[in-house]
């Protein structure tokens, strides 16, 4: 098979480069083409690749020697570059969250599964061994019923002011923006433990949420706490700061009849605590280092799914699920009421 001809979309986002560099490093794939929002910024980086670059996206999407496409464009921007690119027929790679809104997000899950093309979302938490070990853990009952997750995802963006809204090209200053992001730190950042909690505790039942600006770097959120109730009757907590300059990023779940701590910036250390372990002689807690294996990144997966049809771990209802508690979170916490789901 000859190699997977792919078109870059749009660089504003800041891992865009990440993935250019995944697509050059796979002997699978190959970057034929360029489009961006922001012609200067696109113009430049396809004669970096030494490639064409388009104008239009519909021009890029009509190549025959494009197969697929990685989709890096501001998040307000994914409901036009996923629905063009899946009614186009090209298989597509995009960067979380799926779009801001429910009603966009159900606009491309139907683009996307009638035009039955391989659909990855960027969530490269699932494939980590200590999530995964924590997904193992709930799933095999040793927590009993789940009670609570608590799950914190900070970093000093704010603080450090690492978006530059004053810089052309850029590539990041709409980070900063509302309209064009959606959100702030919850949205940004927060998108990470939304998608893990929504994965670990099911569907959820209702939201209240609290946000605000504390450092004034940017005009959007960038301190946010959310709770979840859920069908289950677990309670999530969230919290996504960019105002965070030291302490622990943990991920916490209590359960009838135990504890699994994550401690994610230490390593990541994981402890375990489970009554149902007394019958295999094990009393008090434990600090396992027996985890599962990592799975291949989302990319690995959406190429090898591509060219030999091989299962991906993460779907399009799972981008979709995001994007519904996302809103949720953000309508709760600009209304300042409590949302049903």
């Amino acid at each position: 098979m000859s190699k997977i001809g792919i078109a870059i979309l749009s660089l504003a986002h800041v891992h865009a480069g990440g993935y250019v560099h995944q697509v050059q490093e796979n002997p699978n794939t190959e970057i034929v083409a360029v489009w961006d929002e922001d012609p200067v910024r696109g113009k430049q980086e396809a004669e970096r690749l030494g490639v064409p670059f388009y104008e239009y996206l519909d021009d890029i999407l009509a190549l025959d020697t494009v197969q697929a496409v990685v989709n890096d464009s501001p998040t307000n921007l994914h409901p036009q570059v996923l629905i063009s690119a899946a009614r186009a027929g090209k298989h597509i790679f995009t960067e979380k969250a799926l779009t801001i809104t429910v009603e966009e997000a159900d606009m491309v899950k139907e683009a996307v599964e009638k035009a039955g093309v391989k659909f990855m979302i960027s969530l490269p938490s699932r494939t980590r061994p200590e999530i995964l070990f924590a997904k193992q853990i709930l799933d095999q009952g040793l927590l009993g019923d789940v009670t609570e997750m608590r799950a914190r995802i900070a970093h000093m963006a704010a603080l450090d002011k690492w978006f530059k809204p004053a810089e052309k090209h850029s590539g990041n200053a709409w980070f900063g923006d509302e309209k064009m992001a959606g959100g702030g730190a919850f949205f940004d950042l927060g998108c990470h433990r939304v998608d893990v909690m929504r994965w670990f505790l099911g569907e959820p039942s209702s939201v209240v949420a609290r946000k605000n600006n504390f450092s004034g770097a940017y005009d959007i959120d960038d301190n946010m706490v959310a709770v979840v109730e859920f069908k289950n009757k677990a309670i999530g907590v969230l919290e996504v700061s960019w105002v965070h300059r030291l302490g622990p990023n943990p991920l916490e779940i209590y359960g009838t009849e135990g504890f699994l701590s994550l401690d994610m910036a230490a390593g990541p250390r994981v402890w375990l605590e489970s009554l149902k372990l007394e019958s295999h002689g094990i009393k008090g807690g434990v600090a396992p280092t027996n985890l599962p294996k990592a799975l291949p990144m989302p990319m690995e997966q959406w190429i090898n799914a591509i060219k030999d049809g091989t299962e991906m771990s993460i779907t399009l209802q799972d981008g979709w699920n995001l994007t519904q508690l996302m809103d949720a979170c953000y309508t709760a916490a600009r209304t300042g009421t409590e949302v049903k789901l």
